[in-house]
């Protein structure tokens, strides 16, 4: 099928694995990589506790390895685990009445260790997972390995979403509008219309807060914000944190899941720690707005942290603007990640860019990814197989 410009458009089933470690989100949009035509079904499937230990030690040797010396061991088991996870949940997926057959899989793999680049220098991102094994096991081509060439021509390599959230906003009634995605760290998308966005890493999100959570045998998140709802920030603390360099940079920017931990909150009761970090979490978030050309129409939340009742209050409180989560949109909140992962499959597929200047700093529009292809059409290297 073609769109009204003549470019192919057709069903593509983006995968996503983010770094809270819960699971892998499978959805299907029809997209020529520009635009969304129709979205099919979404859905989870859930990592076990033992997966979870297995992809936690990739993730703390890879920040014991940082880039130095050989890759450690563990990335290899994480690596089966996890395609083998993403496998399943795309077979999951396409075992659902009516859904439609893509031709084409977007894989972001699991982001173990992320550097942005730094005084001159380059950054290192890695990401596990097997796109060519993948695309045998599913009969599929894959594309994969979305981060690498922005890194190496200077990018931030972070965030990849915008163009995503960019498509979404241009069916909305706004004129301006920033996304919110509330994951292990916050990055926002300041979109206005006509406009390319502009989006950064703003600072922590849920990945603190899990971690003092957890600490404190809460459980593995601050589940419906019952505890941070307890507690009264340290508001001393968070304005001491905002004053590092990060949060004063000029975009772009990007961090690391493990740039801030719950060690912020080391001193406090579990109450007090926990509304500390949610709060921290929305501090950064009202910080990023001065990096706004004009004050956006509406904030709308996107990843874990819009379930958090208390950062959504708190980011509202903030920044003083109205604050929606995604699904008063209209658009799918659990979702979101693996569509622009789909998207930006089919913009791999076709060679346009994945990044821009104004979203990770590369010096122009940037194509990226690499696509691999089933056995019986290895020979293939740049291009997908036409849709029908």
């Amino acid at each position: 099928m073609t769109t009204d410009n003549g470019t192919e458009r057709g069903w593509v089933l983006g995968l996503m694995s983010g770094t809270s470690l819960d699971g892998v989100d499978a959805a299907l949009i029809e997209t020529d990589g520009e635009r969304v035509y129709a979205f099919g079904p979404h859905a989870t499937l859930d990592y076990s506790s033992a997966d979870r230990t297995v992809l936690k030690a990739a993730v703390q040797d890879a920040l014991a390895w940082n880039f130095t010396g050989a890759e450690p061991a563990s990335f290899g088991a994480a690596e089966a685990l996890l395609t083998g996870a993403h496998a399943q949940a795309v077979a999951h997926l396409l075992a659902l009445p009516d859904c439609p057959r893509p031709r084409l899989i977007g894989f972001h793999g699991q982001t173990v260790l992320h550097r942005p680049p730094q005084a001159g220098h380059f950054g290192a991102t890695r990401q596990l997972g097997d796109g060519a094994a993948l695309a045998k096991a599913l009969g599929l081509p894959v594309a994969y390995d979305f981060r690498s060439a922005d890194v190496a021509a200077g990018g931030q390599g972070a965030p990849l979403a915008p163009l995503y959230h960019a498509a979404l906003l241009a069916s909305s009634p706004w004129d301006s509008a920033c996304v919110v995605n509330l994951g292990g760290v916050a990055n926002v998308t300041l979109w206005r219309r006509d406009d390319p966005p502009l989006a950064f890493d703003c600072g922590p999100a849920n990945g603190p807060v899990d971690q003092w959570v957890e600490a404190q045998g809460r459980g593995n998140y601050d589940r419906d914000g019952a505890l941070s709802a307890t507690g009264a920030p340290d508001e001393a603390r968070i304005k001491a944190i905002l004053s590092q360099d990060f949060f004063a940079a000029t975009p772009p920017k990007s961090l690391d899941r493990y740039a801030f931990t719950a060690a912020l909150a080391e001193g406090l009761n579990p109450a007090d720690g926990a509304a500390t970090l949610v709060h921290l979490a929305a501090a950064g978030v009202a910080r990023a707005l001065a990096f706004a050309d004009q004050r956006p129409e509406r904030l709308i939340l996107c990843g874990g942290g819009r379930r958090n009742p208390t950062m959504r209050r708190a980011i509202a409180a903030r920044t003083n603007i109205p604050t929606l989560v995604a699904e008063e949109c209209g658009w799918r909140g659990d979702a979101i990640e693996a569509e622009a992962f789909a998207l930006l499959a089919q913009r791999v597929r076709r060679g346009l860019p994945l990044s821009l200047p104004t979203t990770t700093g590369v010096p122009v529009p940037l194509p990226g990814g690499r696509l691999a292809f089933p056995p019986d059409n290895a020979n293939q290297s740049s291009a997908a197989p036409p849709f029908a």
